[in-house]
């Protein structure tokens, strides 16, 4: 089993950027953001992900998203 990590709250803590800017900046809802960076969202809309990505000039998606093996 695998675990998708979303880490939107690094890259906008080392950009300094608010949840709030963010929103501005993508056209993502400011709670939907947050959803994200808390983990509570279980289903991630790819348009929000590329907007997001978009928004902070990601164009590796590897940057912003980590897969990792849970263990057995």
């Amino acid at each position: 089993m695998y675990k998708v990590e979303i880490k939107l709250k690094q890259i906008l803590d080392d950009r300094k950027i608010t949840q709030k800017e963010l929103a501005s900046l993508s056209g993502v809802r400011e709670a939907t953001i947050s959803d994200i960076i808390r983990g509570t969202r279980t289903v991630i809309n790819f348009n929000h992900l590329a907007s997001i990505a978009e928004a902070l000039e990601i164009e590796n998606i590897e940057e912003i998203m980590v897969l990792t093996k849970l263990s057995d």
